[in-house]
């Protein structure tokens, strides 16, 4: 698969942040998480829990527990709002999706060396028609991207520390997970791992998010 395939919308931007970018935007997310702390979340009903951690930022943070998948506007232990999406996160959001809104909710990822999250697609959210971006930081992952049923043939891509990744069109309701963890690939996270930001636009864009 190319890294650009315009007929499905995605986009692949490898090493679009500098590495000098990229150590502001870590200082930030470690801004953002001594305020929203990542926790781990579960499994809806089987109370089965994840292999990453999670924390949020934005208006809205998405969450999973026994109850099931949803965006809510705390922090599920803390129970405080979520921190605001940091500038330079929104100017990426801005400067590689095309589009005049803003996100509202930027989930936050970390995977340590063994974690992985299996196939699944973004569909909690009623804006169906927004980009869904991501942002990669630390060691790269072997992320894998399908189509539109799980059954769907599947290919790789690796995604490096600076990496931006861009699902927009028919590619924004494609399953897609993360199969692995290379360890050692980047020295941006002191206690290794990845960093993986999801930003998505929530709710149906009005007049004045276009502002």
């Amino acid at each position: 698969m190319s890294t650009n395939a315009p007929a499905t919308g995605m986009r692949l931007l490898p090493e679009f942040l500098a590495p000098e970018q990229q150590r502001r935007l870590l200082a930030d997310v470690r801004e953002v998480l001594g305020q929203a702390p990542l926790y781990g979340p579960v499994m809806p009903r089987s109370g089965s829990p994840y292999s990453v951690r999670m924390s949020n930022c934005g208006p809205l943070g998405w969450v999973s527990d026994r109850d099931g998948y949803r965006y809510s506007p705390v922090h599920p232990v803390s129970r405080a709002p979520w921190p605001k999406i940091p500038a330079v996160v929104l100017a990426v959001w801005h400067a590689t999706t095309g589009v005049a809104y803003p996100p509202e909710a930027c989930l936050i990822n970390y995977y340590g060396p063994q974690a992985k999250l299996g196939l699944h697609r973004d569909e909690d959210e009623d804006a169906r028609e927004a980009p869904i971006l991501s942002i990669s930081l630390g060691d790269t992952a072997i992320f894998r991207l399908g189509g539109p049923e799980r059954r769907s043939p599947t290919k790789s891509l690796r995604l490096a520390s600076g990496d931006v990744l861009v699902l927009s069109g028919p590619s924004r309701t494609w399953f897609h997970g993360v199969d692995r963890i290379l360890p050692g690939t980047s020295r941006l996270l002191t206690e290794g791992g990845r960093i993986n930001l999801t930003l998505r636009r929530v709710t149906v864009p009005r007049a004045h998010d276009l502002a």
